[in-house]
């Protein structure tokens, strides 16, 4: 079958595969809910190709999740609901009416104000469908994101109607706080509360990333990929002497994890 760059051959080959009697088993058995946790990984998976750097495998992972968009737009129109061509016209007529400063004549020169406005209509959009049950500060977050994600996107929404510290030190002194709270309860050997208890300091230490300008998500990600670089260095550094982590004292890998760390730094000029 020759390839095709046209979005048409997409949807069409969609909709081979879930045509009854001729079609893919596997891909005729689904449903929007059994495709949603398929969605969110190749969603995951593209921002890792982005963390990779490669834009090769970021082109295949972007084509995975088109595929996504495709399968949820097909299974709509078999119910008779959208089809694909609703899905561009929604996101094309969305971006206009919330880009006037690009498509109108509407201010929003800088970030902020663009972040300021593009809430503006979206609240007008909520007025115009009808949505006049009140709503709390912070509604639209979605269930299913990311925990630290979520924390993040709440955090920020409690701090549009003034609920937020304004020094990072007040945050950092709540990080304190919460972490005594889990040594009160270790004390008392309360195993459940202090698990409790790590999840308001997780939420806390959030907040902190939140006022420093930077990205939850983002950082534990780097945190993690360090954490891996130094752990294969302990690993390498055994294995020179015919050793792996099981057969090594905790004292001995601390100091390899010292030297890959001290090796990291830039020397000194």
């Amino acid at each position: 079958m020759k390839p095709s760059r046209d979005i048409s051959r997409l949807i069409e080959i969609m909709a081979a595969l879930r045509t009854p009697s001729s079609g893919c088993p596997w891909d005729l058995e689904q449903t929007f809910r059994s495709i949603a946790p398929y969605t969110i990984e190749e969603a995951y998976e593209v921002a890792d190709a982005i963390e990779h750097g490669s834009l090769d495998e970021l082109k295949d992972e972007l084509g995975d999740l088109l595929l996504q968009v495709v399968f949820h737009a097909r299974m709509a129109e078999e119910q008779g609901s959208f089809a694909f061509a609703d899905v561009v016209e929604a996101i094309t007529t969305k971006l206009v009416r919330r880009h006037p400063h690009v498509f109108a004549d509407a201010d929003g020169k800088t970030a902020e104000a663009v972040k300021g406005l593009w809430e503006t209509i979206k609240a007008e959009e909520r007025a115009a469908r009808g949505d006049t049950v009140p709503i709390g500060a912070l509604a639209g977050v979605p269930v299913a994101l990311p925990a630290l994600t979520r924390a993040l996107k709440l955090q920020d929404k409690a701090g549009r109607v003034g609920f937020d510290w304004n020094d990072p030190r007040a945050v950092l002194a709540k990080i304190r706080e919460e972490a005594d709270e889990i040594e009160t309860e270790l004390d008392r050997r309360d195993a459940a509360k202090a698990g409790a208890e790590v999840g308001d300091l997780l939420f806390a230490v959030v907040n902190l990333a939140r006022h420093l300008g930077a990205d939850p998500e983002g950082v534990l990600r780097a945190t993690n990929a360090k954490f891996e670089r130094r752990f294969a260095a302990i690993e390498q550094a055994l294995a020179a002497r015919g050793r792996k982590p099981q057969d090594a004292s905790l004292a001995e890998m601390d100091a390899l994890w010292d030297a890959a760390k001290a090796a990291e730094k830039p020397p000194v000029r």
